[in-house]
């Protein structure tokens, strides 16, 4: 193929998202991890399939980032994942190390490239690999919103007993508890889900859906999700790949956008062939404004804490 995606981290989020590029046949892919044997045990785990599956995508397992020379988009999974009891800020210190040294190797090797970053704190990682990498805004993008707006359309179709083709959904904000998801922007078949639930239902499934990373970790205890992060991440990579001109919620650097200034923040954007195409603008409410300015306003705090780490 003429596309490369190489995935960091072959962990579950990693490999899952290996697999998931591999059967699109979006691209070849490289799977890079520090232990040594597991991403190419993965990979060959993945090409054995491939008879069955029917997909011709090449796949490499490696260790040194000569591999992942000239990727079109690098899927950055790498980090401590949560524990049960642990918030995703928790991870900051490690992670931040983590992503530094794993962004310094990326653009080594592909100065080109375009950076979806998933690790933990998702929003505070974005500005490491943005920093670190001294790449243009538009091409480091924090994977966030598709999978929490993913968790709101799952809720309200099983609320609603609905296709989840028919319902869509849309969340801002950063990657926590301070999220901001907009039940007047979450549709139906085109019905606003004001019009098809009671307030309190909509507070029920809005709360649930700030809180789905941890129900999944309560209830693994000795993981967290990675089957709809994985899908998320790849969501975003094919609609770069294919230059799709796709709007999808994503973390992106705003610089003035909703009031919010250097920071990487959940907003919708359209992403194409040079990563983020356009950053857009919707009218929000003023409680939704205010949500959305204290979601920055914690996001921000982890980026002031950053400064003062030495990693």
């Amino acid at each position: 193929m003429d596309k490369k995606i190489t995935v960091v981290g072959a962990g579950n989020v990693g490999a899952t998202a290996a697999q998931r590029v591999a059967e699109k046949e979006l691209a070849d892919v490289v799977l890079i991890d520090i232990v040594e044997g597991v991403p190419q045990g993965k990979t060959l785990d993945l090409a054995e399939a491939a008879p069955i599956e029917l997909y011709d995508t090449h796949l490499c397992g490696a260790q040194s980032y000569e591999q992942t020379a000239d990727s079109d988009v690098v899927i950055i999974t790498a980090g401590l994942p949560r524990k049960p009891g642990m918030s995703r800020d928790d991870l900051l210190t490690t992670n931040a190390k983590i992503v530094k040294n794993v962004t310094q190797e990326i653009v080594k090797y592909s100065p080109e490239t375009i950076l979806i970053i998933v690790s933990n704190p998702l929003d505070a990682m974005c500005h490491v690999a943005f920093e670190t990498s001294g790449f243009p805004s538009n091409r480091v993008i924090g994977m966030a919103g598709v999978l929490d707006s993913a968790r709101l359309r799952a809720f309200i179709s099983m609320e609603l007993n609905v296709s989840v083709g028919n319902v869509h959904a849309c969340v801002l904000g950063g990657h926590g508890d301070t999220m901001v998801p907009l039940p007047r922007y979450s549709t139906v078949a085109g019905i606003p889900i004001t019009e098809l639930l009671s307030a309190d239902r909509i507070e029920s499934l809005v709360d649930r859906t700030r809180k789905g990373g941890a129900e999944i970790v309560g209830l693994l205890k000795t993981g967290s999700a990675y089957y709809a992060p994985s899908a998320a991440a790849v969501e975003m990579a094919e609609a770069i790949i294919k230059d799709q001109q796709k709007i999808l919620p994503c973390a992106a650097y705003l610089n003035g956008e909703y009031g919010i200034q250097n920071l990487f923040i959940g907003v919708p954007v359209k992403l194409g062939k040079n990563g983020i195409e356009t950053i857009l603008e919707i009218k929000l409410t003023d409680a939704e404004k205010q949500a959305l300015t204290a979601s920055a306003s914690s996001v921000q705090n982890l980026v002031d804490t950053l400064k003062t780490l030495d990693y």
